[in-house]
């Protein structure tokens, strides 16, 4: 066999990419077969030429060979050769059969081969071989699943595809351009494709990405060019996200970020803006590698002029006077030009919380309002603006719809809703209702979003839906862990969006009723000495048509005498615990909708058997406690209360008894001179300590039964105040918010009468997780990391030792810092890390108190909310100070953080 390889075309000069007719059904193939013979007949009927040294020939006969899944007679009839035919080889006709096979994109080698020549007539063989298909795509490199479906799906490596080189090189372009962008100018990416050997012959590989992203570029140097009345450093700052190498920086990084770089470029031209630099711009800029590891970035700046605030007039306001636009404005004549801040306040539409011009409008109703700035005048330094204002008609809602809800039923979140049909368009009262939403549980807070429905400025109409993401509304709280002296087992179920009306409803129960937002808590704990439990409910609508919230309670708890030196409870003595109450809140419209007011009545029954502490010196007997509590609260955290990114949380409780000493007529003071209240024998004689027979002038009191008539009903007013801010340091990107949370905590328990004391019950135990926390005598145990639970309790003054851990203390104070920044803040799962620094301290009195003489501790954390489990976290707590009594710091703690929050 004589080949001939002159007319033979190079596959990499006129390979293409792989287009959709390979992937089409075979009756596409066909039709395009017909399209382009029919153009082949058209050039076959044209003057053949011949190609160098090319010889006039008679067609014998045709054979199709190679790795082809087309018949072969399909083919000879798609290249319009037919035996008898005269053409030159090499010749012009045989090319252009060539090129037209090339541009079907089906075939990776295509040869023509003289056979047999006898007196004149010439045999061809067409050789032929499939571009194969691709059978399946493994990367490797990358450890994400996402990250790995994502280039695929960019790359559109779908199975059946067309595996030509030039796809193969796209592949491999792309991916290290992407990675590139990203900071790893050292990616590397190899493609290999392996043959799939099957019995089909279908002409099949598998492809294999290698990816070597290396490390990111960092960067080593910042050179600003250009800039005479800014220096580097202000103009550094303002790029936020492109950073300089530096020992000392951990939380910017100096990692290269293409998109970063860019929006930062335009940060620092906004810097210059806001110094007067109207002018300012970025003549050139361009990145200089200096090793593999390290690039230079040179930006070339042009500041031009510095200008002045001139004039400032309006232009189309009616609704508001010129005089009060000033005042909303905030700029005046004289100022220096800050472009940045000048649009700011007319139109902010990254903060729908700032107030500006914009916002003034569109909170009294102008939606369709526009606003353009306009220069009238430049002179000298000097700019005059006119602010063009359309006003457009007053817009009115038409229809309020809500999407999304599944469970929660419809009436629940209506009442929430601060837009009504036919009512005034308010933009706070749409960004107000976002948070409401959010802030009731229910639902995604991150996903909420309102949307805007045929919106008309000429009738000044719109309909708003908002969309709604359900998340799981209740919690199970399965623990078990070491505390308060022995192993503490807890479980609890929280139904947060609970129907009450359904109980009796079969259908309904999936597992419970749920979707009015009622609550139902029920929890029991137990130990080797205690056993609690509780019920709860709250509705917060009582009646359905104010938010006016009905809560009631009941609970029990028996414990009995434990002594921590032993490990062991003493199940003859028991302190037994029954209490109910019931509250009612309402929230506020004056002075703003955040405020809530709230008043409970609760009962407690206390009741002792052979129980002897500290605190209780008479071991057999009873108290009673009838408490009033007043709580005023403001909350306008947004928008996720498992995250807020800003706002505050103020809380004010104070709860009173009734000054029984004021008209029950006993003299406190002197019940140890009464006969009833002194120390006497079996047969009721009187005695003295040592139980020696005494005349009543000296008789002693019997301080069991002293305490008994004093703590008979309870007596005592407790005051505590909290406040929490949260405030966004930075954000990096949607979702990534750096937020810093201060806390502040002070608590006070005092006693109307003097005489009669502070009780025994309703104390403050500073220190540890809280965990450990399991008596309701009303006591109330405040979290400080970084020490034991309940440690941090004042000294006995007489024996300057630390107290006994029943004694608690009457007044405390609490500082925190805390920097937060989310992992992921999805509805399956919210994560965010932690660091904190924080102190705080406890007192028996005033005289002792000193809001600077702390308890400080430093650590780091981690919190995950789940809907079905709540929140559940673990900090790591050091402990600067040592616990009172000791002498040395405390040191390192470990504190699990369930179902609470710091």
């Amino acid at each position: 066999m004589k080949p001939f390889t002159i007319i033979k075309t190079e596959k990499e000069d006129l390979e293409k990419q792989v287009n959709n007719l390979v992937s089409a059904f075979m009756t596409r193939r066909i039709l395009a077969f017909l399209i382009i013979c029919f153009t082949l007949s058209i050039s076959a009927n044209a003057q053949d030429l011949p190609i160098g040294n090319g010889k006039k020939y008679t067609l014998g006969e045709i054979k199709v060979t190679g790795s082809t899944r087309y018949n072969e007679s399909t083919v000879i009839s798609f290249t319009r050769l037919k035996t008898g035919d005269e053409l030159y080889i090499p010749g012009q006709r045989l090319s252009n059969v060539i090129k037209k096979l090339w541009d079907l994109d089906m075939f990776s080698d295509i040869e023509f081969y003289i056979t047999n020549v006898k007196d004149g007539v010439a045999d061809l063989e067409l050789v032929i071989t499939d571009i194969p298909k691709l059978s399946e795509v493994r990367i490797q490199g990358i450890k994400k699943k996402r990250d790995k479906e994502e280039l695929i799906d960019e790359n559109k490596l779908k199975t059946g595809v067309n595996v030509t080189e030039n796809l193969i090189t796209n592949t491999k372009n792309y991916i290290e351009n992407k990675y590139k962008k990203d900071g790893y100018f050292n990616a590397k990416v190899a493609i290999n494709t392996i043959e799939v050997k099957d019995t089909t012959n279908n002409n099949l590989v598998n492809m294999v990405v290698n990816i070597d992203t290396g490390d990111k570029v960092k960067i080593k140097d910042i050179d600003i060019i250009g800039n005479d009345q800014l220096s580097d450093a202000k103009l550094k700052r303002a790029m936020k996200n492109t950073k300089e190498k530096r020992i000392y920086r951990f939380w910017k990084r100096s990692k290269f970020n293409r998109e970063d770089y860019q929006t930062d470029k335009q940060s620092l031209v906004n810097k210059l803006k806001e110094n007067g630099f109207r002018d300012a711009r970025i003549i050139s800029d361009s990145l200089v590698k200096i090793d593999e590891n390290n690039i230079a970035l040179n930006i070339n700046v042009e500041e031009g002029d510095k200008y002045y605030i001139g004039n400032i007039e309006f232009v189309g306001n009616t609704v508001y006077t010129d005089e009060f636009l000033h005042r909303a404005l905030g700029i005046k004549k004289g100022d220096t030009y800050n472009g940045v801040l000048m649009n700011e306040r007319i139109e902010d539409a990254e903060d729908p919380n700032a107030t500006n011009i914009s916002t003034i409008y569109r909170n009294n109703g102008y939606l369709f309002s526009s606003f353009n700035l306009v220069e009238t005048n430049v002179y000298n330094d000097t700019i005059d603006f006119e602010l063009r204002i359309t006003e457009g008609k007053e817009a009115y809602f038409d229809e309020i719809r809500v999407v999304g809800n599944n469970k929660t039923k419809d009436h629940v979140i209506y009442r929430n809703l601060l837009t009504k049909p036919g009512q005034k368009y308010n933009q706070q009262d749409v960004v107000s209702t976002v948070r409401e939403l959010g802030s009731l549980g229910f639902f995604d807070a991150e996903q909420l979003s309102p949307e805007f429905i045929d919106p008309d400025p000429q009738t000044g109409t719109l309909s708003l839906e908002y969309n709604v993401v359900e998340a799981g509304a209740s919690q199970i709280e399965l623990q078990g862990g070491y505390g308060g002296g022995g192993f503490i087992g807890t479980l609890g179920l929280s139904f947060n969006n609970f129907s009450i009306a359904g109980i009796f409803d079969k259908e309904a129960y999936k597992p419970v009723p749920m979707g009015d937002g009622q609550r139902l808590s029920l929890r029991a704990q137990a130990s080797t000495f205690y056993q609690t439990y509780s019920l709860s409910f709250v509705e917060p609508w009582l009646g359905g048509k104010k938010p006016v919230q009905l809560s009631t309670s009941f609970s029990y708890t028996r414990q009995f005498l434990y002594n921590y030196y032993e490990r062991e409870a003493d199940r003859s003595r028991s302190f037994d615990i029954l209490g109910v109450s019931v509250g009612f809140g309402k929230r506020l419209t004056e002075p703003d909708p955040y405020l809530q007011i709230s008043h409970s009545i609760g009962f407690q029954r206390y009741d002792l058997n052979n129980y002897n502490t500290g605190l209780f010196t008479y071991g057999d007997g009873f108290s009673n406690n009838l408490t009033y509590t007043l709580g005023i609260t403001r909350d306008n955290t947004r928008y996720n209360p498992i995250f807020p990114v800003g706002g505050s949380i103020f809380s004010i409780t104070a709860k009173f008894t009734p000054p029984y000493s004021l008209w029950n007529g006993v003299d406190y003071n002197d019940l140890e001179n009464q006969r009833e209240f002194q120390l006497e024998d079996d047969n009721g004689n009187l005695i003295d300590n040592s139980g020696n027979r005494v005349t009543p002038a000296n008789a002693v009191g019997d301080q069991s039964k002293i305490d008994q008539e004093k703590y008979k009903w309870l007596e005592f007013y407790k005051v505590k105040f909290q406040g929490d801010w949260y405030t966004t340091l930075a954000n990096f990107g949607e979702n990534k918010n750096l937020v810093l949370r201060t806390n502040v905590e002070y608590g006070f328990l005092g006693a109307y009468n003097h005489d009669r004391g502070v009780p025994p019950f309703e104390r403050f135990y500073l220190g540890g997780d809280g965990l450990g926390s399991y008596s309701l005598d009303g006591r109330e145990t405040i979290r400080l990391r970084g020490y034991p639970n309940q440690s941090l309790i004042p000294l006995d003054r007489t024996s300057l030792s630390q107290a006994s851990e029943e004694d608690g203390a009457t007044i405390y104070n609490k500082y925190s810092l805390e920097l937060r920044f989310p992992i992921t803040l999805k509805p399956s799962a919210s994560i965010y890390a932690l660091t904190f620094l924080e102190g705080g301290a406890s007192y028996d009195n005033f005289r002792d108190f000193n809001p600077f003489q702390l308890n400080r501790s430093a650590g780091a954390g981690l919190r995950i909310f789940m809907p079905a489990f709540g929140l559940l976290g673990i900090d790591f707590g050091y402990g600067f100070d040592p616990i009172p009594g000791m002498s040395e710091a405390n040191g390192w703690e470990t504190h699990f953080i369930i179902g609470q929050q710091f």
